[in-house]
């Protein structure tokens, strides 16, 4: 049974931060030239003295957002992903980071979002980078729940915190919207003959595998597993004892992304499972529309469908 279909992540994000905006003056949205892009039209007509635009400049954008946060204000910077967290890394690393200000950054249009604008617009490397700040917390939404549940989370979160977004509009994951915490997973879909752990949009498509694989006899399960930092340690080692076989399942670089900390975790673990991490491989860039993108590098339905089989010998 597939999911009914909601708004993209965007519009949820934006009605859901100026509903709370309204009822907190201390929250305060910066955007870098992202008004438009980051649906935050509507916040700057009815709050004006809650957002501040600093155009193109992107490394501006985190330090004004450390100062604000240094005198109490509840800060979302909020800027193309891409941008974001590879012109400003730095101030991210020292004026964010090392100087613990709980400043939410809001990397928008991430992965292969932007489509045919390509790979300077793609952001396929943002969680390896921002996994290696020390004191930042990192969640990728799956569906509409989880963002509103992940921006209401922020506004009090008392850590950095990094929120990755994409454009299209989104599948309600859940029949029974779970508890959300961040740094804790959520499932999707119980099974036990092979996992899908995935992250952000890509968990729509583990979904409809999973369901897919059903009508051949394979019970499959998918874990949303919207936080990547810090990570869910005990679901994932939970899951590779029971199931068969794991696959993790993300928009990003197939360095230093979910797949990679899937990895480590359960060998760490000492856990004897089959482990495959569908993500963009490192190549040169391949250009389309996201889902175009999807199935060149087997993140699409059938594509982990027919991947799964094969592990399973099936």
């Amino acid at each position: 049974m597939t999911r009914p279909v909601g708004e993209p992540n965007l519009l949820v994000f934006a009605s859901t931060l100026l509903e709370l905006a309204q009822k907190d003056r201390n929250i305060i949205v910066v955007t870098s030239d992202s008004r438009g892009s980051g649906k935050l039209v509507a916040f700057g007509e009815q709050l004006p003295d809650q957002i501040v635009e600093v155009g193109v400049a992107e490394q501006h954008l985190v330090g004004m957002a450390a100062g604000l946060a240094s005198c109490g204000k509840k800060v979302f910077a909020v800027s193309p992903a891409c941008f974001l967290t590879a012109r400003a890394l730095e101030h991210i690393k020292n004026d964010i980071a090392y100087s613990d200000y709980p400043v939410t950054l809001v990397g928008i249009s991430a992965g292969v979002s932007y489509g045919a604008l390509g790979s300077t617009h793609h952001s396929l490397h943002d969680l390896a980078a921002l996994r290696a700040v020390s004191n930042i917390d990192i969640v990728v939404p799956g569906d509409n729940f989880e963002t509103r549940e992940a921006v209401t989370a922020a506004v009090d979160h008392p850590r950095p915190l990094y929120i990755r977004f994409g454009k299209k509009a989104m599948a309600h994951l859940y029949e029974q919207p779970p508890v959300f915490t961040i740094g804790k997973a959520n499932l999707v879909k119980q099974g036990n003959d092979i996992a899908f752990i995935s992250t952000g949009e890509t968990t729509e498509q583990a979904f409809a595998a999973a369901q897919e694989l059903e009508g051949h006899g394979i019970s499959g399960r998918v874990i949303s597993m919207h936080t990547i930092k810090p990570l869910d340690v005990e679901c994932i080692c939970q899951t590779a004892q029971e199931c068969k076989v794991i696959i993790t399942v993300e928009e990003h670089s197939i360095h230093g992304g979910l797949g990679e900390a899937c990895a480590s975790v359960i060998l760490e673990a000492g856990i004897h499972t089959r482990f495959h991490s569908f993500a963009v491989q490192d190549e040169e860039t391949v250009t389309g529309s996201q889902m175009e993108i999807y199935t060149h590098y087997g993140l699409a339905a059938n594509g982990l469908v027919t991947s799964a089989k094969k592990m399973l010998q099936i």
